[in-house]
């Protein structure tokens, strides 16, 4: 990302606190572009995308091809999508005060050990 385009790319803190996005993934099977609506957090420094536990085609997408672009307030970004498997990271994301919601959908432990879950990182952004 050159100074022109960070300028006018929104800030973190501006990205933090628009949790509904539109994701586009490479589809596994068809290899084309798919584009979806959805919502993300930053919890504990991570943008993170997660979902209660079944097969999720965004994720599915993702596993096969890590690369991701975010498009939020008329910006496309770019960046890899991590599937997440740490279950401390996980358990720390369901248990937030943000995303403890989650835990009525599906109960904790199922969401700890099942649930679909990347971490986005923006090229250009620092971690």
């Amino acid at each position: 990302m050159t100074e022109a385009d960070r300028t006018a790319a929104p800030s973190v803190e501006t990205l933090a606190s628009t949790l509904t996005i539109d994701i586009t993934t490479i589809g596994r099977r068809s290899g084309k572009p798919a584009r979806i609506e959805i919502w993300w957090f930053r919890v504990d420094g991570r943008f993170i995308i997660a979902g209660t536990p079944g097969p999720r085609d965004w994720y599915a997408n993702l596993v096969a091809n890590d690369r991701i672009v975010v498009h939020v307030d008329g910006h496309d970004l770019v960046g890899t999508a991590t599937p997440v498997s740490d279950p401390e990271i996980r358990r720390a994301f369901f248990t937030d005060a943000q995303t403890s919601w989650y835990s009525d959908n599906a109960g904790l432990e199922a969401l700890v050990a099942h649930g679909p879950m990347v971490e986005v990182r923006l090229d250009g952004y620092a971690d």
